[in-house]
């Protein structure tokens, strides 16, 4: 496996980070041309999250039963059906469909683990991880920048075929200049069917909790209600998971020290992400009695710029210091970046370049948690296990990611006064303090992981 598989499987990540992200940036623009309803807008935002997280695991399971190249392209067939699919959207329904299928591309990444950890030897594939990590979250900030200019100067239907078009001829390459890996082993179970119809009712209901807290007051007895449901789903997912043969997701993995800790604190550090990368453009557009500063969509892009740039960095460079400093080091600086950053951002809010490096280095700190933990996960289960053992991190990171960007924007809604399109400056400040705190918090766990060098 030379570099420029390596390359190609890099860009790969890009185009497809950059696919994942455009819905965000324009999601006020595809409700004005849809005819979209704020609950719909909200459903659109998370679905592809929700059905990334269905598609992960059971991606990361056939990707060390049947070799990773092999389910990586068909994966990645099923996501370029997708981009094309939004691309073409005449309504809502359809764009929820390519939404669906665009979702497979978050199982994507254990797949591209296993190949890089099959052909390169233990210290180069932990670069070689960290560059695919962190290329897919660059990916996913040019996605962020890109998506409001091209759908404001071409229209909303080329913002999803660009980055489609990438992600099918890098597809293409990935399958010429990547040599195939052979498959793994096989415990002749079939598919885990009722673990995924529980999860996604887990996953659904969470949502509609979230959705619903801004008004749980008003609406108790239905609040309640999902409260109810949601813990009723994750008893019988949790009994039926540990009866499975073959489980979706295998909980005596999770039950391992290393897996759920890094499970943790990839949550709670990409909460704190989710929080800010919700907030910041907000903040930014928001014209306030002494908050907010106004900014045109191409205004905010510029600032978020340096806050893509260590996305990009982040990625390499963590996969570099976990190899060389250990994982307990790298996530230790990750978390404090993190919590500097959002409570700063709590106090200090009211020029703008006290938001672009508060959004940098919480972008920072992303990529250096998530890249550490992926690496030091997939060095530390058995090769066979590779891509299960890494999508349960990425799975926890889609959970954080949603979780955070459903709280962000429960606190504004909670906090804008009737009549008012405005947010009060203290929903900002709130948020980014309760992530804030949330982020010192993860520092008790952290503290109790192993360090993670390896001879």
């Amino acid at each position: 496996m030379g570099r420029a598989a390596v390359a190609a499987l890099g860009m790969l990540a890009i185009s497809t980070g950059a696919l994942e992200s455009v819905v965000a940036p324009t999601l006020p623009l595809l409700q004005r041309e849809l005819g979209m309803s704020p609950a719909e807008g909200a459903l659109l935002n998370i679905v592809l999250a929700i059905t990334g997280t269905l598609v992960t695991p059971f991606a990361g399971k056939l990707g060390d039963r049947y070799g990773g190249k092999r389910v990586l392209i068909r994966l990645m067939a099923v996501v370029s059906a997708g981009g094309l699919v939004s691309a073409l959207a005449p309504n809502l329904p359809v764009l929820l469909l390519g939404q669906i299928l665009q979702g497979a591309m978050v199982g994507a990444l254990p797949l591209s683990f296993i190949v890089v950890r099959k052909h390169l030897p233990a210290g180069e594939s932990k670069a070689a991880i960290g560059l695919v990590s962190g290329m897919f979250v660059g990916g996913s900030m040019v996605g962020l920048l890109a998506a409001g200019p091209v759908a404001e100067a071409l229209s909303r239907h080329w913002m999803f075929a660009v980055p489609t078009f990438a992600v099918i001829g890098f597809t293409l390459l990935v399958n010429r200049l990547m040599p195939s890996d052979p498959p793994g082993r096989s415990d002749g179970a079939g598919i885990d069917w009722p673990g995924l119809l529980l999860l996604s009712g887990i996953l659904a209901t969470l949502m509609l909790v979230f959705a619903m807290a801004p008004e749980a007051g008003s609406q108790p007895l239905v609040f309640v209600t999902l409260i109810a449901v949601l813990a009723a789903f994750v008893a019988a997912w949790t009994t039926v998971e540990r009866r499975a043969a073959a489980p979706m997701i295998d909980l005596r993995m999770l039950a391992r020290p290393e897996i759920w800790k890094a499970c943790v604190v990839t949550f709670v550090i990409c909460l704190g992400t989710a929080m800010g990368v919700y907030l910041v453009p907000q903040l930014l557009d928001a014209s306030g009695a002494g908050y907010g500063f106004g900014l045109s969509a191409t205004e905010i892009g510029f600032v978020l710029l340096p806050g893509a740039v260590a996305a990009t960095l982040a990625g390499p460079l963590g996969g570099i210091a976990e190899r060389r400093f250990g994982s307990r080091i790298v996530v230790t600086t990750a978390a404090v970046l993190m919590a500097a950053a959002l409570l700063a951002l709590s106090v200090a809010h009211s020029e703008v370049w006290q938001i672009a490096l508060g959004k940098a280095l919480i972008a920072l700190a992303n990529g250096l948690c998530v890249t550490a933990m992926v690496t030091s996960i997939a060095s530390s289960v058995d090769e066979g296990d590779t891509g299960i053992a890494t999508s349960l991190v990425l799975v926890t990171r889609v959970l954080g990611s949603a979780v955070g960007g459903m709280l962000g924007g429960a606190l504004l809604t909670a906090k804008t006064s009737s009549g008012s399109e405005i947010p009060a400056e203290s929903a900002f400040t709130s948020g980014f303090l309760i992530a804030g705190v949330v982020a010192v918090l993860s520092l008790l766990v952290v503290r109790t992981m192993n360090k993670g060098v390896k001879a």
